[in-house]
């Protein structure tokens, strides 16, 4: 009886130092996983930087943006906020991004009888000529940017032989709709005397 009972006790003292006993991490299959994650994500974000040059490439053939004139005139209405890139006229996802047309910055507006100044600080500036400009909505989106219904500035206009959407947020969105009276108007007067 006395060699059972021994025996029992030391199944019973193997059996709870089994359920003790943890297993120990392999630090070496760990590291290679946490390498190989990282190796995985740089080279994700090359491919992303590798296909944004291409798109650059591709749009090449945009011709340098205008810049401003010497004497634009005085202002007619001025408007600081973000730029939140440009695309081709109708298709808010096909991004612009030649001539740092895809860079989203801060941006200070002004509108004159010349055209549309956008000073972007950080970032390349640019100028519409009033001839150029087309079109002035309110809109929700563009180019991976989605805001609530009208949140949007889009600001139409011909660049080259092409047509480009730019999307502009002002700090104070109520000013939004003063913006598009007022430039669908100077495109209005501005294809009227062309007529002439």
């Amino acid at each position: 009886m006395t060699a059972l009972t021994s025996l029992t006790y030391a199944s019973a003292a193997y059996t709870a130092a089994e359920q003790k006993s943890a297993e120990v991490t392999d630090w070496a299959a760990r590291i290679g996983w946490v390498v190989g994650l990282l190796l995985f994500i740089a080279l994700v974000y090359w491919l992303m930087r590798e296909g944004w040059k291409w798109r650059g490439t591709l749009q090449g053939d945009l011709p340098e943006l205008p810049g401003a004139p010497a004497e634009p005139g005085p202002a007619k209405l001025t408007m600081s906020g973000r730029y939140h890139g440009s695309t081709t006229a109708g298709q808010w996802l096909d991004r612009i991004v030649a001539h740092g047309l895809g860079t989203r910055s801060r941006v200070e507006l002004t509108l004159t009888d010349a055209g549309l100044d956008v000073v972007r600080p950080g970032a390349t500036d640019f100028f519409v000529p009033a001839a150029q400009l087309r079109d002035a909505r309110l809109d929700k989106g563009i180019a991976g940017k989605v805001l609530a219904e009208g949140g949007l500035l889009v600001v139409t206009w011909a660049h080259g032989d092409k047509l480009l959407d730019s999307g502009f947020r002002s700090d104070r969105a109520a000013e939004h709709n003063e913006w598009v009276e007022a430039l669908n108007q100077m495109i209005k007067k501005t294809q009227t005397e062309g007529a002439r």
